[in-house]
């Protein structure tokens, strides 16, 4: 992602990107996955797209070299419009205006569009490998009818004439948004749909996120030339654009318009942004990117901008530290869209008049770079991951940057998700992102709840253990598409724990947990498991003399326990409701999970003490 939050408990956040080439490693290493058999698909984009800032519309013409890497034979392909969902009586505008909580940005506003307002694609021809194929437009989607099927081991050239209208800013898309930025152009293109070996994933788009295929993208940008652009990818042509990229003396072509021209190697999304208002600083990363920083505004706002800028660099050196190092030689931070929604080698963000939301902000969306975009699962059926993955990763960059640190800087995601699995609105984590009843209950549940699946993971399995989860699994997933198992399973490799009912319980159920201190006797201790979901135990326990001891109950179906200095006693198989055993004192309180960290969803009954 992608990104916002309509909702019981949550946040959102977004950015864009700029220039300078790198060598990125095309062929990435064979996958170290539960199957030897893995693999992606590969696409080549070139476009060359002439814009009319004036009257909001574009030409385009696109050739696409798609490698077929599967074992399967294509009759079909697809590609998403996603302009298209910006018209009255579209999948987006009616689902808004029937959900019960629409996100207020959306609301009814789709309906209200005028001709010279909406988005559209349109695909005026399309050929494979020279040959004119047949193709239908269905609301977000082209399907395409093949003159050839592919083959597997197969490239093949497709060749598009098409046209756009960039519609009245209302979701993510849009010109003249509410900061008056001219062009927020994200996926504004024929999008090529993502086939794996679960098949196409030629979802329509009804507002939530995207899924792409790696590749490589060469693209000419054609606008007036007053106009400063932001966006993914390296820069070509420096020296003929200027606008804060120049490397040398600046010669412009004569006339009206300038071709920017952009490459970016190995992406599976290319976004970009005009005004010309821009203002374009850099800030150089030691032994990291160049960070751009394009933005416009009030004077607040443009201090604001200012003074996040060296925060950004701590940011980025946090995120390579603690989950892998970026690969990229730019990332750029884009004033435009609606909010906060990452992109390739970007991110978007609205505003700046507040300097704490900003940065917030700026924090969660960088942190896509690494879940979403790196590690791009498919946002549209796992959101958690990568919701939930950069909020938990953001919260703990943000908090690393405060003086005084907090306790648990994820605190805000247990409360978040203890009130949507009180609310009596959850719906499982396997839920398809535009299938929630409730923005709300998406919300809590993408953002809120993926956050706590992972900090949860450190409870299971020892924090030193989950920072070495997180960065192998990196190693192991980046450029490719990972699956909720491949989060577990890199768990389960690095701790030889059990931990697939993990999984099974929290993401693909509504299980909760809630656990009792039942009563105290003496020496005795009995505990009452009242939810559903298991769990391994943390026990403080206080004698009567003052003293204390921590004791640490395993889960018999993990087969193994965390590292721990507490006192490891009898493990706890699951259909067993209660537990008893003694403790070493005679008893004056107990307490279960003191670090709050196991996301019981009532604490009131994790405590007992004598009086």
């Amino acid at each position: 992602m992608k990104k916002y939050l309509v909702c019981l408990y949550a946040v959102s956040f977004i950015f864009s990107c700029g220039a300078t080439e790198k060598a990125i490693q095309e062929n990435v290493e064979p996958i170290k996955t539960q199957t030897r058999n893995y693999w992606q698909q590969h696409v080549d984009y070139s476009m060359e797209i002439d814009m009319d800032v004036k009257n909001f519309q574009y030409n385009g013409q696109q050739k696409l070299v798609y490698t077929n890497n599967s074992p399967d034979v294509l009759n079909r392909v697809y590609y998403h419009l996603f302009f298209n969902a910006f018209q009255p009586g579209s999948e987006m505008d009616v689902r808004s205006r029937t959900i019960k909580d629409p996100d207020p940005r959306v609301g009814d506003r789709i309906s209200k569009l005028l001709p010279n307002e909406i988005g559209y694609i349109k695909v005026n021809s399309l050929k494979q490998n020279g040959k004119t194929i047949s193709y239908e437009t269905v609301g977000t989607v082209l399907e395409v009818k093949l003159a050839h099927p592919i083959q597997p081991g197969e490239k093949v050239t497709f060749d598009m004439v098409f046209n756009g209208q960039v519609p009245k800013q209302i979701r993510r898309s849009g010109r003249n948004n509410a900061d008056g930025i001219a062009l927020s152009m994200t996926q504004w293109y024929p999008k090529l749909a993502e086939y794996d070996f679960e098949g196409w994933h030629a979802d329509p788009y009804i507002g939530r996120e995207f899924h792409g295929v790696w590749g490589d993208f060469d693209i000419k940008l054609t606008l007036d030339k007053t106009y400063v652009v932001g966006g993914t990818g390296y820069l070509q042509n420096p020296n003929e654009i200027g606008y804060g990229y120049e490397t040398g003396t600046v010669k412009r072509a004569k006339g009206d318009k300038l071709t920017w021209h952009f490459k970016a190697p190995n992406v599976h999304d290319f976004t970009w942004t005009a005004d010309p208002d821009y203002i374009h600083d850099t800030m150089l990363v030691p032994n990291g990117p160049v960070l751009h920083f394009l933005y416009s505004g009030d004077e607040k706002t443009q201090e604001n901008w200012k003074k996040i800028q060296p925060q950004a660099v701590r940011l980025m050196q946090f995120f390579s530290e603690n989950v892998g190092q970026y690969p990229y030689d730019q990332y750029s931070f884009i004033q435009g869209g609606d909010g906060g929604m990452e992109y390739a080698m970007c991110t978007l963000i609205t505003g700046g008049s507040n300097y704490g939301g900003l940065l917030g902000t700026a924090s969660h969306e960088l942190a896509h770079t690494w879940f979403q975009f790196l590690l791009a699962s498919n946002e549209s059926k796992h959101e958690w991951m990568d919701e939930g993955f950069a909020s938990y990763i953001s919260n703990l960059a943000m908090n690393s940057l405060r003086e005084e640190k907090r306790a648990n800087p994820l605190a805000g995601s247990y409360r978040g998700y203890i009130g949507l699995a009180k609310s009596g609105i959850e719906q499982p984590l396997t839920t398809h992102a535009d299938r929630y009843a409730y923005n709300g209950a998406y919300g809590a549940a993408a953002y809120s709840k993926g956050a706590v699946f992972l900090a949860q993971l450190g409870y299971i399995i020892g924090e030193e253990n989950l920072k070495t989860t997180i960065k192998k699994y990196f190693n192991d997933f980046s450029f490719k598409h990972p699956k909720p198992l491949d989060i577990v399973r890199t768990a389960e490799r690095v701790t030889d724990l059990e931990l697939d009912w993990y999984l099974m319980d929290f993401a693909q159920t509504t299980n909760t947990i809630d656990y009792t201190v039942k009563a105290v006797e003496g020496k005795s201790i009995s505990l009452e498991r009242l939810g559903l979901m298991p769990m391994p135990i943390d026990l403080s326990v206080t004698y009567t003399d003052g003293s204390k001891e921590e004791f640490y109950i395993p889960l018999q179906m993990m087969r193994g326990e965390k590292p721990t200095s507490a006192t490891i006693i009898n493990d706890w198989a699951w259909a067993m409701p209660t537990y008893t055993f003694e403790a070493n004192k005679i008893v004056k309180s107990v307490e279960i999970d003191a670090s709050q960290m196991m996301a019981d969803v009532n604490r009131e009954n994790n405590k007992f003490t004598l009086e």
